[in-house]
């Protein structure tokens, strides 16, 4: 059996849902963590007996023995250690969003044809059951033409502050932390068309709350709570056209007056409808009633911790059997186009074409 010796750069929260991922799979070995901060590199090799740690990316990119690493850093670190570690030759795993802008991205996408090796992204939303459901159903034509999306991902209070909240790390807040997975979502479910134009707004009024009582959220390991600086946006919402002449209205927010978090993917077709959240369900017609069908799917099976094994586990299959990638480098840059154009259109008040 093939194994693959894997390394981990960046040892916070997300880095952990790699590594579950890793440790299930007999042919992966993690032999290396790497993060900026020692204490925490070294505890976490102690939790997961691994066998080096670094401070520095490029010493534990010069190990010879490492074919591959998940890079789970701030998503400023997303391109410069990615091309780092594809020009040393290496395969590598980014999360989303792949880079601080499409610029950035797609000079990540060059080092790894120039290397000739594997650049996934960390679509992990991709990997749920209901998702590759609802795209079948739109590849065999249930739902006809789908000319009208609309989705959302909705939190009440919950900016993590932190690196999150830093622009100069995060690049901007909830529209390239939760929009960057239902804007996916939706290009992955129609069959990934182009993005052509986008009208967006961002909000900045309301900021961290660091008053709130009653509510618990996730915070991010450099959460300061004696100084909560933030300088991204609270919410956003855009209006994305793409060349099949679909339109997607887009929604998503940190922090809101609104009654309950919550996240939603609808599709409007002209033979069907469907949602996928908080369940997949399908809206049409027959013998001239409306009807709504819901399928069966498993309890959990869509967990965030089944998906991530999933996408772990196809990363490991492309690497050591060839096997197509479904999330490649280039889908990648497509979203950070749109990113780039939803901030540029807020900043401008105008259109931004996508060329």
């Amino acid at each position: 059996m093939k194994t693959l010796n894997v390394g981990i750069i960046g040892a916070g929260s997300i880095s952990n849902f790699h590594m579950e991922g890793y440790k299930v799979l007999p042919n992966v070995n993690v032999i290396a963590v790497c993060d900026i901060n020692e204490e925490r590199a070294k505890a976490y090799a102690k939790k997961h007996d691994i066998p080096h740690v670094f401070t520095d990316y490029n010493e534990m990119l010069k190990l010879e023995e490492l074919e591959a690493v998940s890079v789970t850093t701030w998503n400023n670190g997303h391109a410069p250690i990615s091309i780092a570690a594809l020009n040393a030759g290496k395969h590598v795993l980014c999360e989303k969003p792949l880079a601080m802008n499409a610029q950035e991205a797609q000079q990540m996408v060059d080092a790894a044809k120039a290397n000739d090796k594997i650049l996934m992204v960390g679509f992990v939303r991709r990997f749920e059951e209901k998702a590759n459901l609802l795209r079948e159903a739109v590849e065999s034509g249930d739902l006809g033409k789908v000319y009208y999306a609309k989705t959302g991902y909705v939190r009440k209070w919950g900016n993590p502050g932190g690196w999150f909240a830093d622009k100069k790390r995060s690049g901007g807040g909830p529209v390239i932390d939760l929009g960057v997975h239902v804007i996916d979502l939706v290009r992955y479910i129609t069959g990934k068309p182009k993005a052509v134009s986008v009208s967006a707004s961002t909000f900045h009024d309301l900021g961290m709350k660091p008053n709130i009582k009653g509510l618990g959220k996730y915070f991010s390991e450099d959460h300061d709570e004696n100084n909560p600086y933030n300088d991204v946006e609270d919410a956003a919402t855009a209006l994305i056209k793409f060349d099949n002449g679909m339109t997607l209205f887009f929604e998503t927010s940190w922090v809101l007056h609104v009654k309950q978090p919550h996240n939603y993917v609808n599709l409007f077709g002209d033979k069907a409808g469907a949602q996928m959240e908080p369940e997949l369900e399908f809206y049409e017609e027959r013998n001239d009633y409306f009807t709504e069908t819901k399928p069966i799917i498993q309890a959990g099976s869509d967990h965030m911790d089944n998906i991530f094994v999933r996408e772990i586990k196809h990363f490991v299959e492309c690497v050591l059997e060839g096997i197509p990638c479904r999330n490649p480098g280039e889908d990648g840059v497509e979203i950070m186009k749109i990113l780039d154009a939803i901030y540029e259109s807020a900043e401008t008040g105008k259109e931004v074409i996508i060329k």
